[in-house]
């Protein structure tokens, strides 16, 4: 089952990875796996442009859960360009939203996902509400 980026939706990041020999699995493709490490690398890419950091010892992001639909195989060589949305910002929580597609095939949706984002307190071990900084940047 495909799903719907949320109407009140915010493009907020999008950046080229390449696709490398090593992340394909015996069957010739990009290992599954894989697609949750592009989310990864654009999330981090993102907040680390706005002004975030990670910091065992202070707050940050936290994913509390984590989907990807796989729509087409990825293959090696080439690249894949990949769009992150944010949404539905709350008290200490957000969205996001991705989207996956091969550069030399704009517009074909190669895999979708996203995740929900909890801004925490690390050494607390418990959800804080998300700066104002951060909230800013959702708006």
């Amino acid at each position: 089952m495909r799903f719907e980026l949320p109407a009140e939706k915010k493009l907020v990041h999008e950046m080229v990875v390449p696709l490398r020999w090593g992340e394909m699995d015996s069957l010739g493709h990009v290992n599954n796996t894989v697609y949750f490490r592009y989310m990864e690398i654009v999330r981090l890419d993102w907040i680390f442009k706005i002004g975030g950091r990670t910091d065992p010892t202070g707050q940050g992001l936290l994913i509390v859960n984590a989907f990807c639909n796989f729509l087409r195989q990825l293959d090696f060589p080439g690249n894949v360009r990949v769009t992150m949305f944010v949404a539905k910002p709350g008290r200490s929580s957000f969205e996001s939203y991705h989207t996956l597609e091969r550069t030399d095939e704009p517009g074909v949706i190669c895999a979708e996902g996203g995740a929900r984002i909890v801004w925490a307190d690390y050494p607390a071990k418990k959800s804080v509400p998300l700066p104002d900084w951060l909230r800013a940047q959702l708006a």
